[in-house]
């Protein structure tokens, strides 16, 4: 495995690369596997991991920049790639991880590549943010656990070596917490059901858990029911910025069609350029508003995290929000602008449109984060 590329440049060249290929992927809903390949061979699936495992040590700074250049090539690409961040930046430092588990996976991201991410969202509960029990269940055996359930919206599923499950305990107090499940495991299975309006090439299908051993030090952070009612600062901070970069790559890739279509599209009536126009002037203007806010908002709340100041779960979710509203704000404008050319298959903007919409799905959610917030500031 290669050390991980360090140069804009050369992710940028990965990204061209990727949106050669996007258009076909999301029409298709197929999984961008050489998409991963590519990441895997440039050694990016380790960058997070920590230097002493071989990885590349890179921080939330490093990470969010990655993924927003990848973003503007393929989000779906870029979401499985956030998600192997996410779970790198946070299992190195959390210390209910029994360190050798973790430091197997980190050795395996850095050595051959392996993807992880959570599986968390059930049928019927939904996402367990909002509360509430899974229905996965880990009950007890001689050699460690057995894992039931059905876990769907599984981000990368096609590509994950780990699942990190969360599932319920069938002790007689049961116990809420994240299991290690290798998916290459006898009794795990992929449904393909991941058939949505955007990020449809990120392989987010179901996974189906039927009966399936996992040693007893997998239980990487079991805990009463109430010790996950508060989220995890630094969770929240990874996790929201990594989504505020995706959505703000989607959202360049956007202005980078519409800049070029405004310079070039030159109707009969007008003689000359949309670009001459002074309301394209203005949208435009306010396009790159939006986006050099964006740029300040990710690299200042990053930055911070590195530094080890981490910001509260309000403000992370703060970013999120206003980010990621700023970028569908972004792209609506220049759908707009554009008329039927935006909304044509044949060109990327309509594709950028569906993609950025998924913004508002992830969590946090603007409700939850506004009325956090509101309940604080109320003394409610």
């Amino acid at each position: 495995m290669n050390a991980p590329v360090t140069s804009t440049e050369s992710v940028s060249a990965l990204a061209r690369a990727f949106a050669t290929r996007a258009a076909g992927h999301d029409r298709a809903g197929s999984f961008a596997h050489e998409n991963i390949a590519a990441l895997r061979e440039a050694g990016l699936l380790g960058l997070v991991v920590p230097h002493r495992l071989g990885g590349g040590g890179g921080g939330l700074v490093r990470a969010a920049e990655v993924v927003r250049t990848v973003a503007e090539g393929d989000p779906a690409t870029a979401l499985v790639l956030a998600m192997q961040f996410l779970q790198h930046g946070l299992i190195h430092t959390h210390a209910a991880w029994p360190r050798d588990v973790a430091d197997a996976v980190g050795r395996a991201a850095v050595a051959r590549g392996e993807l992880i991410n959570a599986l968390r969202v059930e049928p019927e509960l939904g996402t367990p943010a909002r509360g509430g029990m899974p229905e996965t269940v880990a009950r007890r055996s001689e050699a460690g656990w057995r894992i039931t359930g059905r876990k769907i919206y599984a981000t990368g599923s096609p590509g994950l070596t780990y699942g990190l499950v969360f599932v319920r305990t069938d002790e007689a107090e049961p116990r809420v917490g994240n299991v290690l499940v290798p998916l290459a495991s006898p009794g795990v299975r992929i449904v393909e059901a991941w058939d949505h309006l955007g990020l449809r090439a990120s392989g987010s299908h179901d996974v189906v858990l039927d009966d399936v051993a996992v040693p007893a030090d997998h239980a990487v952070d079991l805990r009463a029911p109430e010790g996950w009612r508060k989220p995890d600062p630094l969770q929240q901070a990874w996790s929201c910025t990594l989504l505020a970069a995706l959505y703000d790559g989607v959202a360049r890739a956007a202005q980078g069609w519409f800049v070029r279509f405004a310079a070039e599209r030159t109707p009969g009536s007008l003689g000359a350029p949309l670009a001459t126009l002074p309301r394209f002037h203005e949208a435009v203007g306010e396009n790159e508003r939006l986006l050099a806010v964006n740029a300040r908002l990710i690299a200042g709340l990053a930055a911070e995290v590195d530094a080890g100041r981490l910001p509260t779960a309000r403000d992370a979710g703060f970013l999120k929000v206003t980010v990621t509203e700023n970028a569908i704000a972004l792209v609506q404008r220049a759908v707009e602008l554009s008329g039927n050319p935006g909304l044509s298959r044949g060109n990327p903007l309509e594709r950028h449109l569906r993609d950025v919409l998924c913004a508002r799905i992830h969590w946090p959610q603007g409700d939850a984060v506004r009325a956090a917030a509101g309940r604080a500031a109320l003394g409610v």
